[in-house]
């Protein structure tokens, strides 16, 4: 039994991942967080002139943040102590098919949603869409923020 939360950086994957604690605490299942690194195209970079790191040192940059990150939010937890175990993953690709294809046939799979002002706000986004739609297991989409 896993839970699969994606995260990355905003207050909705925030709320996620607290979702997603509780919920691999209630299941007294494994918890696996999950970030998705969108590497950029050769010709764009190309054509402007940067040199982006390589595609692996890149991918670990991010797993090592989104680590550090899970760490101090489970160390400032007051309300409740986790005991499942949580590994951290950062896969490249484009987020929605990536993640639907992380969680399989996971128990559920948690995504946060951004919601940026009261009519988009009420709007799910393409991440949330593509995971609702085609993710093999139960989907929950966490709002962040007030």
């Amino acid at each position: 039994m896993t839970v699969v939360v994606g995260v990355d950086g905003s207050d909705g994957a925030r709320a996620a991942l607290e979702f997603a604690m509780d919920e691999a605490t209630l299941r007294q299942c494994g918890l696996r967080v999950i970030a998705v690194v969108q590497l950029p195209a050769p010709g764009i970079t190309a054509m402007a002139g940067i040199v982006p790191p390589p595609p692996a040192v890149l991918i670990e940059d991010v797993r090592a943040a989104v680590q550090q990150h899970v760490d101090e939010f489970v160390t400032t937890r007051t309300d409740t102590t986790v005991t499942v175990p949580i590994t951290v993953q950062a896969l490249a690709g484009k987020p929605g098919p990536v993640l639907c294809d992380a969680a399989g046939a996971s128990d559920l799979l948690v995504i946060g949603h951004r919601g940026h002002d009261s009519v988009a706000g009420g709007l799910l986004g393409s991440v949330g869409l593509h995971c609702v739609l085609h993710a093999r297991c139960p989907v929950t989409v966490v709002r962040g923020g007030p």
